[in-house]
């Protein structure tokens, strides 16, 4: 078995609230500085640029997961990951007819950037990412899988945006895995809910990632890591 160090919640430019400087290929190459192995880039409502984060971790030794941090029309943020690209596109394409497009305010909001794995900038969103879509959040666990995916409850530790904030907690009756925390300190407050926990960034900025600090230990097979981190994330391992 191995510890494969990972962050499974990471906003690149293409997130409203995310840096400029967020690319996929400085995300990469900041995982790579710090010892990361596993990465997942999870922009607001959309995968467009997981193609370009998936080029860039190549040229960086890192194992890349397309995902999304999905908000429910209750505004409650899942964190969606997919085996493989093309099951997240085809996710992304379901979750642009979900959508409430309302213009984005760059003045407001910020940019929403797509970045080729160059640092190139190949295009934008137009439309508000980071608002909520037409998605229950008791809909999300089905259609995720349906797309071959896991999700979880996105950091169940904080005030805003998540399931605990929103509606008091988890569902006595869920069908999750795990649940995000943020800050791991705070696990011991969230031992009744019948989860376990992974611990991720959020990160909006660079400096965010995470260090080589949580990890999964999997079997010593990076060519099928990400099939056995998704065993585990559906305790199948």
């Amino acid at each position: 078995m191995k510890k494969y160090y990972y962050d499974l919640h990471i906003h690149s430019c293409l997130s409203p609230c995310g840096d400029d400087d967020s690319t996929p290929n400085s995300i990469a190459g900041m995982g790579e500085l710090n010892g990361l192995s596993i990465m997942a880039l999870t922009d607001h409502n959309t995968i467009k640029n997981c193609p370009y984060f998936f080029e860039a971790a190549k040229n960086h030794g890192i194992i890349p997961i397309a995902g999304m941090e999905l908000t429910t029309a209750e505004e409650i943020h899942i964190i969606c990951l997919f085996e493989n690209l093309e099951q997240a596109l085809a996710f992304g394409e379901e979750i642009e007819n979900r959508r409430i497009k309302i213009k984005n305010r760059t003045d407001i909001f910020g940019n929403q950037l797509i970045c080729d794995s160059a640092d190139n900038i190949v295009g934008n969103d137009e439309f508000l990412l980071s608002n909520a879509t037409t998605l229950m959040f008791e809909e999300v666990p089905q259609l995720v899988d349906e797309y071959g995916g896991v999700c979880y409850p996105a950091h169940i530790d904080r005030d805003s945006n998540s399931v605990t904030a929103v509606l008091g907690g988890l569902p006595p009756e869920h069908p999750f895995k795990f649940a995000e925390l943020h800050n791991k300190d705070k696990a011991s407050s969230f031992s009744d809910i019948g989860c376990d926990f992974v611990v991720s960034s959020d990160a909006h900025y660079l400096w965010d990632i995470s260090e080589k600090d949580n990890y999964f230990l999997l079997p010593d097979d990076d060519e099928n890591a990400v099939q056995n981190l998704f065993k585990l994330l559906r305790k199948t391992l």
